[in-house]
């Protein structure tokens, strides 16, 4: 379960406080497949980050299986981001000297997963690149890279994945791939899906949709 309970983020603009997040309070059971949209500005991105502890919040509280996180140290976040939480980006954020092979295997290996290699493997075969996983980032297409990133997202087998416009930089067929192969692999593995996105369509097939505008919930319903 992650819970949100007043939270407001301010952050200094010039000479002036600037609210990106106002009062924002929500739940998201455990497995529920969320779509976060709104305007760019609307506090969408901000608000995927905090439930991340990536930033912390200028009020209110976010816990995350009811551990509070925004009391916890950094090791404590970091234990948490490393053990419960996937992120896929609209960037992929690939590293350029790895393989796909090793793009997906480096979390595991830091964690010191004694099948690490094995598992790297079978995400190669879950996002159907298993003939690629000896190349570089710069061998492969958009579409690809974004599979070793969700394949890598799903590396620690994490509870949560955070999806921040992950089809942003695809064209719509690779888009629409990209979106299957993260519900499908949100359903096989139960996890809990919070994806931010502009795509009307791709919202509307979430179980629930959440509108922010201004940096407050001004809609949350189920699809």
């Amino acid at each position: 379960m992650i819970q949100l309970e007043n939270v407001t983020k301010t952050v200094r603009s010039g000479n002036e406080d600037l609210t990106i997040l106002a009062n924002v309070s929500i739940e998201i059971p455990d497995g529920q497949f969320i779509a976060l949209t709104g305007a760019s500005g609307s506090g969408k991105s901000t608000l995927l980050g905090l439930i991340a502890g990536l930033d912390a919040p200028t009020e209110g509280r976010i816990t995350i299986d009811n551990d509070d996180i925004t009391t916890m140290s950094e090791d404590g976040l970091a234990y948490i981001r490393s053990r419960k939480i996937g992120f896929v980006f609209q960037s992929f954020h690939l590293i350029p000297s790895l393989t796909a092979f090793e793009n997906i295997l480096i979390p595991m290996e830091i964690r010191g997963l004694r099948d690490a290699k094995e598992r790297a493997n079978l995400l190669l075969k879950d996002v159907d690149l298993t003939d690629r996983g000896h190349h570089y980032p710069s061998e492969l297409s958009g579409g690809e890279q974004q599979r070793v990133a969700i394949a890598r997202a799903f590396a620690n087998q994490p509870k949560i994945l955070l999806a921040d416009e992950p089809t942003g930089n695809l064209d719509s067929k690779n888009g629409q791939h990209i979106f299957e192969l993260m519900t499908d692999l949100h359903k096989q593995n139960q996890v809990t899906l919070v994806l931010v996105t502009h795509d009307a369509a791709l919202a509307g097939q979430a179980q629930r949709q959440i509108v922010l505008k201004d940096g407050q919930v001004v809609s949350d319903v189920d699809n």
